[in-house]
């Protein structure tokens, strides 16, 4: 989320701006267009349908440093889910740190609704009326594809996360839970903060309190196996909450510098440290990368593993998605103008190398139409591999990449002309009299559905 910061100029807030030096250009963008997480999130689209078309070739699954790493793109999955709680709860988190009323939670749950479903039913339609066979005329089973409750059957009669084309779905499952879920998170977190007198004790509070969450989290993966294995809850909200908890994180440290008492408190100095650090953000996310593809994580596919594999796949996934966002969270707005050329010197001093990169035309044409990407992937790839005659596990991912790539680019252009863009704006129409609800608005222009594995 992105609205306009007041508290740099409110004397209140303990962060008064002074005439030597203009503090928009030193702490972190709150609102406006977010180039760069818009970038990571389409990189992370394009990491994720690799990670699907080598997974139906059995590139990712063969022995092997080159499978491994392929199969350790399902860290995509953690990124959407962080870059979600950056988004969603930046408005929260700034009502809390200023001890004033949050956002409408009904105008906040009609534009997720807008946001997710329509385009997700028109592509569920298309692969229920393909594949379902025998179930087309089953209500139970629309029923709990339409509404993304079918992680919850316990006793599915399918094979893997989900339905036959609509196996990505269980991630999107997990971010509509968090999206129901967000208002009551952020209203404990929001009561427990008024303890603090001070802005930084509201801060240190809602911190505490993410740190709770996100223990809570690695707690919620017991269940998964004791008294006896359950793998249909690796698609469930509460082992995933601590990936959404750092981007709750970094939207909070993000909104506190502005607040934060002093001259030059340790938030604003982390901020800066972090956004001045790109590079070397990215190689410790790397680093988290290579553990992922090694055994210690659990399996490739969609294999939950052992309790102890689930919490270090579950930490990794925190890690991960921490190092790749904070540097583009935590930074000041870009400088006006067109990015540098990531062909000349300039792009490479500074950390300028990641606005270069996030806001190249590419990135930005892709940030777009990643929802439906993410949708329609999927009923390409059967598609053309049904075209072909290739049967599970087998093909080559080079030769199937491409046309699923561009097929499912295309049908995602279709969808957000006709489907996206005109369900988000009717949704405009509704809940827009209030200040708060237009604060709301301005920060979920960006936030955009997931596109995860």
């Amino acid at each position: 989320m992105a609205p306009i910061p007041a508290a740099p100029e409110d004397p209140t807030s303990g962060s008064p701006r002074t005439s030597a030096v203009d503090r928009t250009r030193l702490l972190p963008q709150v609102n406006g267009r977010h180039y760069a997480l818009d970038g990571i999130r389409a990189g992370a689209c394009m990491l994720v349908l690799v990670v699907h078309v080598s997974t139906e070739t059995g590139d990712s699954l063969a022995p092997g440093p080159v499978g491994a790493l392929l199969s350790a793109g399902a860290l995509a999955v953690p990124l959407f889910f962080a870059l979600s709680g950056v988004l969603l709860y930046r408005p929260w988190a700034r009502s809390t740190l200023d001890g004033v009323q949050g956002p409408s939670v009904r105008a906040y749950l009609w534009r997720r609704v807008m946001r997710v479903f329509p385009a997700y039913w028109v592509v569920a339609a298309v692969a229920l009326l393909l594949w379902a066979d025998d179930r087309l005329g089953s209500v139970r089973h629309w029923f709990e594809v339409m509404t993304l409750t079918f992680p919850f059957n316990t006793d599915p009669h399918w094979a893997g996360p989900g339905p036959y084309g609509l196996g990505q779905m269980w991630s999107l499952s997990v971010e509509v839970a968090f999206y129901l879920s967000l208002p009551l998170f952020a209203l404990v977190l929001t009561l427990w903060a008024r303890g603090g007198r001070t802005v930084d004790a509201r801060g240190r509070r809602v911190i505490t309190g993410l740190v709770v969450i996100t223990v809570l989290s690695f707690l919620a993966l017991i269940p998964q196996y004791f008294p006896e294995p359950r793998e249909y809850m690796h698609s469930w909200l509460p082992r995933c909450m601590g990936m959404f908890a750092v981007g709750m994180a970094l939207a909070t440290l993000s909104e506190w510098a502005w607040r934060e008492s002093g001259p030059d408190g340790p938030v604003r100095r982390f901020c800066r440290t972090m956004a001045a650090s790109p590079g070397l953000c990215w190689l410790v996310a790397a680093a988290f990368y290579v553990l992922e593809a090694t055994p210690a994580a659990g399996g490739r596919f969609f294999e939950p593993g052992n309790l102890w594999m689930s919490v270090i796949e579950s930490a990794t996934s925190i890690g991960f998605a921490f190092f790749v966002i904070a540097p583009a969270a935590l930074a000041p707005p870009a400088p006006d103008g067109p990015p540098p050329a990531l062909r000349t010197a300039a792009a490479w001093r500074n950390g300028a190398w990641l606005d270069a990169l996030m806001r190249h035309r590419a990135m930005l044409f892709f940030a777009r139409i990643t929802y439906g990407v993410f949708l329609w992937q999927f009923v390409v790839l059967y598609l053309w591999r049904d075209f072909t005659g290739q049967e599970i596990f087998t093909g080559s991912f080079l030769l199937d990449v491409v046309p699923v790539t561009i097929g499912s680019i295309l049908l995602a252009m279709v969808t957000f002309r006709w489907v996206e863009e005109p369900s988000r704006k009717w949704s405009r129409k509704f809940f827009v009299s209030g200040g708060r609800d237009k604060n709301l608005d301005k920060g979920e222009n960006q936030s955009r559905a997931p596109a995860e594995r």
